[in-house]
């Protein structure tokens, strides 16, 4: 049978359709005409939801209803919300009041206006029509969430669309990270903890804790307070010795000289300027899947910098938690729980 023709059981043969693409088929911007076509469609689309989006964004400053609204965007009051809604996913009406208040939230945290002001520039006519819609969207009030220090004044939306300043300079060149905070938080503790342990004499930091700890699998469970803060300085000091092609650090026999706690203090300082040095730079290249060789093991053993940090923060941690206990069974007042947000709250205050 000749080929371009199908028959099936008790019927003619008829001819298959063959679709062929014409190799000289125009193109626009190396695409063929119809996905030209299409594409053009959609940004015809992008550009209008654009447009919608800034008719919202240029109305704060002005009294504006859903018919002024419309009006600013050509369309019937009608057209204007549904094609607003069905294209931002949200009320043009509704989205304003959203951004009057995200407006006013950043007003409170970075501005001396007062709450009456900053009221009336968000088009309410009262003060406690304000409150109300402050607190029912924020859960608290505008007194109380400029007094807290909050800094965050986004609101959900599934749209993504939120309020910006152009001069919001808040916390400029002093935005931290993860990597910031933890590695922040986890010295500022221990420096905390071994001043702490300055108040106390020889007899009390070598007193042998009633729960004693096996932290790591090939170490002596940790015997006192002492050892609890100096093991938890040369962690710092093994790594940063890794890090930095140093060498191995005493973790026996270590001279009673340096392990006062004034004398671990300034180990942790140096121990610090090497880890965070380095690790600021592998921050900085997001390369914390990079493996480096810690050349100290035996034999050489490679780890990735995110893990070795993470493995420090953590064990560092727990040893934290038992420091403070031990700290408090001798007597010593410690303030918090040794969480990071105390950490972030003392930045605040300073």
């Amino acid at each position: 049978m000749p080929s371009g023709f199908l028959q099936t059981a008790g019927s003619r043969p008829r001819q298959r359709r063959v679709q062929t693409i014409s190799r000289t088929e125009p193109v626009i911007l190396g695409l063929p005409i119809r996905r030209a076509r299409a594409l053009k469609w959609y940004f015809s689309l992008v550009d209008e939801a654009q447009r919608l989006r800034g008719v919202v964004l240029e109305s704060l400053d002005q009294q504006q209803n859903a018919k002024g609204l419309a009006r600013h965007a050509y369309r019937s009051r009608t057209q204007f919300y549904r094609l607003f809604r069905a294209m931002i996913e949200e009320t043009p009406v509704a989205m304003r009041r959203r951004l009057l208040l995200e407006r006013a939230a950043w007003q409170l945290s970075r501005t001396q206006l007062s709450v009456t002001e900053i009221s009336f520039n968000a088009n309410y006519g009262s003060l406690e029509a304000f409150t109300r819609a402050f607190r029912k969207a924020f859960r608290v009030s505008p007194s109380l969430y400029r007094r807290i220090g909050a800094t965050y004044t986004h609101l959900h939306a599934t749209n993504g669309i939120h309020y910006h300043s152009g001069n919001d300079t808040k916390g400029a060149g002093q935005s931290m990270d993860l990597f910031d905070i933890f590695s922040g938080q986890e010295s500022w503790h221990t420096r905390r903890l071994l001043e702490l342990a300055k108040t106390l004499n020889d007899e009390q930091l070598d007193c042998p804790l009633e729960n004693q700890v096996k932290v790591f699998p090939w170490d002596d469970p940790d015997q006192s307070l002492r050892q609890i803060l100096e093991r938890m300085v040369q962690t710092k000091e093994v790594w940063a010795a890794a890090l930095t092609g140093g060498s191995m650090p005493p973790l026996d026999n270590t001279p009673p000289a340096n392990r006062t706690p004034s004398a671990m203090l300034a180990r942790l300082d140096r121990a610090d300027a090497g880890f965070h040095g380095v690790l600021t730079e592998v921050r900085n290249r997001s390369a914390w899947d990079d493996t480096f060789v810690d050349a100290l093991c035996e034999p050489p053993e490679t780890f990735s910098f995110g893990g070795m940090f993470a493995h420090v923060i953590t064990f560092n941690a727990h040893r934290r938690m038992l420091a403070m206990d031990a700290l408090r069974g001798l007597g010593v007042k410690v303030e918090g729980f040794g969480c990071p947000s105390e950490y972030v709250a003392s930045l605040v205050k300073t």
